[in-house]
């Protein structure tokens, strides 16, 4: 048995190695409620969530054989659950607000002893920082300060149509230039 593998763990994957449809059963039974779960308070999509875990559970069954778990079952399910989650939201473009919320969202964040969140804020910074000076400072002031299009506007003395192209051009940016730090946040908000 593995380090942070129960016995139930090891018989379950044992059983699956040989072929056993049972041990699949239980997998399924023990695991995909919690999974579904995690999976929609990102997505919010009954339909997506279901695919996710389907998929994932077809997919260790065809790969029953060659399963390396080196730690617990639940830890490998959630962390598969995660990778799909963030797949899906990184493929359809209709998600592309989940992530603009999530990216907003650790604007305001200041929890201490949250080291993932500023590491994903320093990676938002660094990307922010690319950024032209012009389309930074609008990215910065509706962001931060938590300012609108049209306060924006105002302070900068430029359009309203202006400050939204920069917020555009700028949250593209950020979600291409964080795609592992989106992982980060999915493994936190998922947990």
């Amino acid at each position: 048995m593995k380090a942070g593998e129960s016995s139930l763990d090891a018989e379950i994957i044992r059983n699956l190695k040989n072929d056993d449809a049972g041990a699949m059963g239980m997998l399924y039974k023990l695991h995909w409620k919690a999974l579904y779960i995690s999976a929609y308070n990102i997505l919010k999509d009954k339909g997506a969530c279901e695919d996710i875990i389907q998929e994932l559970f077809i997919r260790i069954w065809n790969s029953r054989k060659d399963l390396n778990i080196t730690s617990s079952l639940q830890a490998y399910l959630s962390a598969a659950t995660r990778y799909e989650v963030y797949r899906k939201l990184r493929e359809n473009k209709r998600y592309e607000p989940i992530v603009d919320e999530m990216v907003g969202a650790l604007a305001g964040y200041s929890g201490y002893g949250a080291l993932e969140f500023k590491e994903l804020q320093s990676q938002i910074n660094t990307v922010v920082d690319t950024l032209s000076p012009k389309c930074r400072n609008v990215y910065i002031l509706s962001r931060n300060e938590q300012l609108s299009h049209k306060e924006i506007a105002g302070k900068l003395k430029i359009s309203t149509n202006t400050v939204r192209n920069h917020l555009t051009h700028a949250l593209h940016h950020v979600r291409e230039g964080i795609d592992q730090a989106i992982i980060i946040l999915l493994i936190i908000l998922i947990k």
